[in-house]
């Protein structure tokens, strides 16, 4: 194994839920994602001095179009920093793959500084619900079986616990007892981080941290029983690892975007 870094903590970023469209004034519920997107990456960019990985954990592409992901890929480039991508249920798979092809944005483990960062595909085609595949299970037991003396983080796009809204939770992962059987059989996982619910959640159960973060576009409303678009701003998530096994981490939304909702739409 190579050595770990010398630094206290890695820094990661996530950016989930762009939603991008062909057209640059594509609007997902009233909202203009490519506008949010560039909001939402100013913000990191003012904040973040030094990012050891970018995370972008699915729905990158509300249309699943080359031209989004292409210009999705230009956007985060400005970084210049590691990154790792997947897919959610409104990606293309194999354009997402094409624009991918020759980069290792969609390799499935990432070591940065005392932990590992396994990324998993929940992604079912033409589903809005999430699974994971027999052989993504297997690359995550694979993960943890070999992460020696490193802290795990898992990443994917679907929830694995309910977030207390109803009509969510119905579109989680949908093999959820499969993923926590296998996390509760390591010691090493001390975080699991998602994307998907356009929303805010932070609890620790059993040692373990459920993370998910709001979209860098519209937002969904918490606790909902039913649809529901919320007012909040876009934003990202930060993420410390530090090498001790700590983890701290919070959200950040931009400021002074005026947007409407669009009411009209009553499903996602």
């Amino acid at each position: 194994m190579e050595p770990f870094n010398t630094r206290a903590y890695s820094t990661v970023v996530q950016l989930t839920d762009s939603h991008l469209f062909a057209e640059l004034d594509g609007r997902l519920l009233g909202m203009d994602t490519q506008d949010s997107l560039e909001r939402v990456i100013a913000e990191v960019r003012a904040q973040q001095t030094e990012i050891d990985l970018l995370l972008c954990t699915g729905d990158i592409s509300q249309d699943g179009s080359m031209a989004s992901y292409q210009r999705f890929a230009e956007m985060v480039g400005a970084f210049n920093t590691p990154m790792r991508w997947f897919a959610g249920n409104h990606d293309e798979r194999l354009t997402l793959e094409q624009v991918c092809a020759g980069t290792d944005r969609l390799e499935p483990i990432y070591d940065v500084g005392a932990w590992r960062i396994v990324l998993l595909n929940s992604a079912v085609a033409n589903k809005v619900y999430g699974e994971l595949a027999q052989d993504q299970l297997d690359i995550l037991e694979h993960a943890l079986s070999t992460a020696g003396a490193r802290h795990v983080l898992i990443s994917l796009h679907h929830h694995p616990v309910p977030i207390q809204s109803r009509w969510m939770d119905k579109i989680g992962l949908h093999n959820a007892a499969d993923f926590l059987a296998l996390t509760q059989r390591y010691s090493n996982v001390k975080a699991v981080l998602w994307g998907h619910v356009h929303q805010d959640f932070d609890q620790q159960h059993d040692g373990i941290r459920w993370l998910a973060t709001p979209s860098t576009c519209v937002q969904f409303t918490p606790r909902s029983d039913d649809f529901a678009v919320d007012d909040q701003a876009p934003g990202y998530r930060w993420l410390r690892l530090y090498d001790d096994g700590q983890l701290q981490t919070a959200v950040s939304r931009v400021e002074n975007i005026d947007f409407e909702i669009d009411y009209s739409i009553k499903g996602y």
